[in-house]
Parts: structure tokens; sequence; C-alpha cells
């Protein structure tokens, strides 16, 4: 039987409780949607969810808060779409921004560095144990357990960009397919989903591509007095288009442009935003707003550190996410018919298993930088070596806690997270 239409103020407040509860990354934000929308609420059925999910994965972006998109715009088209996604990333911007105001106002302070030295030590973990759940799913087969290290020896020991390894790991998957998995066809219709007049199409194609193109152009023609604002629009509107794999692979890319290209902030620090955005409700992703705010804030040309950081942090936050909307709304008709083809189901499982190898070279980095006070890079032709040194052994120690947290022990994220905050303050104190 069909399910009587939702009011839309009931559909608002849900959305808000779903994005207050959306902690514990992709996974967990995912989960807790399942649990409301499917389980609790019947809005939509298991096959349809799925349904919903296959298809954000295929785009870049945040696939969680696009699958929050995806459901909005099923339920009550545009206005539902535009206020699931942007009711989802809300509590982590505001949050983030706030903690990012903190960090650079208190951070020095004793207690304040005592909990993001605890922070960093359970994100090594973390780190890792994405590392493990993503393998066992993405990895079927030796070819795909190749892809991944090779992915991770073009960026750990060559530097390879990031979009290169990208490409490189999908024409492998597309050359290297045998006998591809089939893929069911799907199980929405354009007159369910999707508005079938192609002016209306263009008309949002049109609006949304300026909606994001624009604020990129502003700040890029207003030159050296807007400091660092041209560079951090131009590099994050270029991440967004290209951030498959979830959002520990894009914050492999990010993580090592950001500190070894643009120097908008120290190893340590990318460690201390990402326990931030751990510790935060929605997409983990959001960790971008504090890169910006920080590389605004260092470099803010004609204005105020404060005020040029807040306009970074919120300007990273548009380039990420203002697209995630183009992509869900005009993208799916033309997207589900190439779900069946075999040839993108054989790329997408190259860059699947690309991921693992990405977000491995992620942990390897944070953890060295945590581990040692410094990290020399010996050249031997084309391959770089990091030659670690001044071990610090608290860390070493703490993190060594946090990984038998995660996996021996099974603590989940907050569990890792407020035992090593605590540990950090205790060690202060001590």
């Amino acid at each position: 039987m069909e399910q009587p239409p939702v009011p839309f103020g009931v559909a608002v407040r849900v959305w808000i409780q779903i994005a207050l509860l959306s902690f514990g990354g992709p996974a967990g934000q995912i989960a807790t949607m399942h649990r409301i929308l499917v389980d609790e609420r019947k809005w939509v059925d298991e096959d349809r969810f799925l349904h919903a999910l296959n298809f954000c994965m295929l785009l870049p972006g945040p696939e969680a808060q696009q699958l929050a998109i995806y459901i909005g715009w099923l339920l009550h088209r545009i206005k539902g779409g535009l206020i699931a996604g942007s009711l989802f990333i809300l509590p982590g911007a505001v949050a983030m921004l706030a903690l990012s105001w903190l960090y650079v106002l208190a951070g020095a302070l004793a207690p304040v560095a005592a909990l993001f030295f605890g922070l960093k030590a359970a994100v090594v973990a973390i780190v890792f144990q994405a590392v493990h759940r993503i393998a066992r799913r993405a990895l079927r087969d030796r070819r795909q357990w190749f892809i991944a290290m090779a992915a991770f020896l073009a960026l750990f020991f060559f530097h390879l960009p990031f979009p290169a390894v990208v490409a490189a790991a999908a024409l492998a998957g597309l050359v290297g397919r045998a006998a591809p998995h089939p893929i069911a066809e799907p199980s929405v219709t354009q007159e369910q989903g999707w508005d079938s007049t192609a002016r209306a199409r263009r008309w949002t194609i049109a609006a949304l591509a300026l909606l994001w193109i624009a604020p990129v152009i502003i700040v890029r023609l207003l030159g050296p007095p807007a400091g660092a604002l041209g560079e951090i629009a131009t590099f994050f509107t270029r991440l967004a288009t290209v951030s498959f794999g979830g959002a520990y692979a894009a914050l492999a890319w990010v993580s090592q442009t950001a500190v070894d290209h643009y120097h908008w902030l120290a190893p340590h620090e990318m460690l201390d935003g990402l326990g931030l955005a751990e510790s935060t409700p929605g997409p983990l992703i959001i960790v971008t707003q504090y890169v910006g705010f920080l590389a605004a804030y260092r470099a803010p040309g004609a204005l105020p550190p404060l005020l040029a950081g807040t306009i970074g942090g919120l300007l990273t936050t548009w380039a990420i996410f203002t697209p995630c909307f183009l992509w869900v709304f005009l993208g799916a008709p033309h997207v589900e018919r190439l779900r069946s083809n075999p040839a993108l189901s054989a790329a997408l499982g190259g860059i699947a298993a690309a991921v693992v190898g990405v977000i491995l070279n992620l942990g390897v980095w944070f953890a060295l930088h945590f581990w040692f006070g410094s990290i020399a890079d010996r050249r031997l032709g084309p391959m770089h070596f990091p030659v670690p040194s001044a071990l610090n052994l608290t860390a070493l120690l703490l993190s060594s806690a946090a990984l038998a947290a995660a996996f021996i022990l099974r603590r989940g994220t907050f569990a890792i997270l407020g035992g090593c905050a605590v540990a950090g303050l205790i060690l202060e104190f001590v």
C-alpha cells in the first residue's frame, strides 16, 4: 500500500533530529538515517534506501549528505532536498566554526593543548580502523589488493597527485575487468523521483552552477587584498569535483596539499582539526572548514584575521557542499542509466580499491607526524623517504592504547575520542 504524503513541517523536524544525531562518520550517519527513515518512520522502504545509497556512492563528495539530499528530494522535490542537505551540515558547520575560533584564541593554553594531544592519539586509531573496515568491503581479489598497494606507494613514496592516482585506479579497474558483477536495474522511475521537464533541469543546473562558482570568481578578482581566499576557493572547488571514495580519501589529499604545498597549517594542526571533526555532528569532511579558517586567518590580506578566517571557513564549506545538490538534483537521470554499465562498474571498483591505499597513506602520515618531533624528506631519484627523529614516547604509548581499544576491545569512535581526551588531560596535570 502506498504511503501517505509526509507533511513538510514534520519532515523538517525529523531532518533536524537526524542532523543533531549524525555522529560517527559516514557509516554512523547512514545508519542513523536508516534507523529513523526506514525502521521508525517508514517513509522509504529498504530497497529505495539502498538504491539511493548506491547512487550517492557513485558521486564525488560526502555520500551521507548526498543521501539526505536524495531522500529529501524524493519526499518533497527540490525544497525537500535543499532542506535535508542544508540541515545535515548546519550543526557541524556551526560547531566547527566555533571550535576554530577557540583553537586560534585558546589553543596554546595548557588544558586545551592537552585535550588536543589526546584527540590526536584517537585520530590515529580511528583512521587505521577506517582502513581496515573499508579494505574488508572493497578488496575482493588480488587485482584490487594490487591497486590498493600501488595507490599507497604512489602517494607515500612518489608524492603523485591525488587526482592522477584516482584516474589511474579507474583505468586499471577498467582494463583489468573480467566478469563484472551485475548491477540491478534502478527501481526508481523518472516520474517517481525526478522532474521530467528538460527546461526545469536546465534552469536548476544554471542556478546551482552560478551559486557555486560566483564566490570563487569574486575572491579571485579581489586579488592580494583577499589574502589566501582566492587559493582557498580554487583548491576546494577542485576538490569537490574529484573527491571520490568518501571523506577519508579526500582528507588524504587535503592534508598533504594544505600542509606540504600551501603551508596553511602544520601536520599536528591537521590532526587537531580531524579530532574536532570526529567529535561534531555532520559530515567528517567539515574539517575542511577548519583548514580554510586557519589558511585565511594566517594570510588575511587587508581583512582583520578573525574576519578573514571566518570568511575562509564559510567559503570552504560553500565550495565543498554546494555541488552536492547539483550532482544529486541533476545527475541522477543520466547516472541511473549508467549504473548497469559494466565498464563503469569496473572503473568504480578500481577507485574503491585505490581508496584503501589512499586512506592507509593518510594514517601513516598522521602517525609519523604525531609520534615524532620532526620528519626529514630524503630523495632518491623520484622517490621520497621520510626520516623521522625525536620520538615522542608518550604519543606512541597513547596512540597504541587507542589502537588496542579500536582493534582488540572493538570500541566505537566516541569511546576512543573520550578516553584519549581524558587521558591527555590526566597526563597534563600529572
